[in-house]
């Protein structure tokens, strides 16, 4: 392997690798972001992604896996002080082990690929970035073939979204989109080639019960925004609506939650119908 550079202060490298954190512009120009965590940076490896730059700890004795991962992975090595290591994941005590430095795909919705059983989610302006993480997790979980943000909204790469996707993030392709009509065109282009695909929103005043939907059929699930639910264009875009029933005293349920439970509705209505 190449000698590591390294990194002892805050220098040019170190603050812009910082300012991917929280600064968008930045992650967006670089077209970088940061990941942490084994089973992340794994899954990132295995699914192709391409990693520029792994930054180590330069005091740590590494496990096997950290050494697995400097020595497999063709990537720029980065040996840095424990302090900064720990600024740069975000803790106040112990630093990561690894940090890596991740290429962004393209915001390229053939990325995500459609066939007969298609399931993907498609989530309407999204304001926390932690709720489309979990939904991308959840998404994977159950089967989905991609995931969509639309609109203005957070963003896909923010650490907070990666960190919630605990992995699934490099395993589900994640698209991100100007508005509601770039996901038309492609779902209308879809059923050009064949592919009938139906568009189903969630709002708590639906055609009908979830479970009452026909969830076999190739279906791009939309979300709402946290606050304000689906906007009127992406209501008009939708083929049918559906709701989740309640009982309590809660009024509605949190986004990722809500797409969590219809997501598991439709892997129930899936697997039911192969049996």
């Amino acid at each position: 392997m190449p000698a590591a550079q390294r990194v002892s202060s805050r220098n040019a490298r170190f603050q812009q690798w910082e300012s991917f954190l929280t600064n968008r512009n930045k992650r967006t120009r670089a077209r970088e972001f940061l990941v942490q965590g084994v089973r992340p940076i794994s899954l990132a490896v295995e699914h192709g992604w391409t990693i520029h730059t792994i930054i180590y700890d330069s005091k740590r004795s590494l496990s096997r896996w950290a050494e697995d991962i400097l020595r497999t992975t063709k990537a720029e090595r980065v040996a840095m002080a424990p302090s900064l290591l720990a600024d740069l994941g975000e803790k106040s005590e112990d630093a990561p082990e690894v940090i890596a430095v991740v290429e962004m795909p393209p915001d390229d919705l053939s990325r995500i690929k459609v066939g007969p059983g298609f399931l993907g989610v498609a989530f309407d302006r999204p304001t926390s970035p932690g709720n489309i993480g979990s939904i991308i997790r959840s998404a994977d979980a159950f089967g989905a073939d991609g995931m969509i943000v639309s609109g203005h909204a957070a963003d896909v790469y923010d650490s907070k979204c990666v960190r919630a996707s605990t992995g699934s993030l490099f395993a589900l392709p994640s698209v991100r989109v100007p508005a509601h009509r770039d996901v038309a065109d492609w779902v209308e282009g879809q059923r050009a080639d064949g592919n009938p695909i139906v568009i189903v929103g969630t709002d708590e005043h639906g055609d009908c019960d979830v479970f009452d939907f026909d969830f076999t059929q190739p279906t791009l699930l939309v979300i709402g925004n946290e606050t304000s639910g689906l906007s009127n264009a992406w209501r008009e875009a939708c083929d049918h609506m559906v709701s989740i029933p309640m009982g309590g005293a809660a009024s509605s349920l949190n986004a990722a939650n809500a797409a969590t439970a219809v997501l598991y509705e439709v892997s129930r209505q899936r697997i039911a119908a192969k049996k």
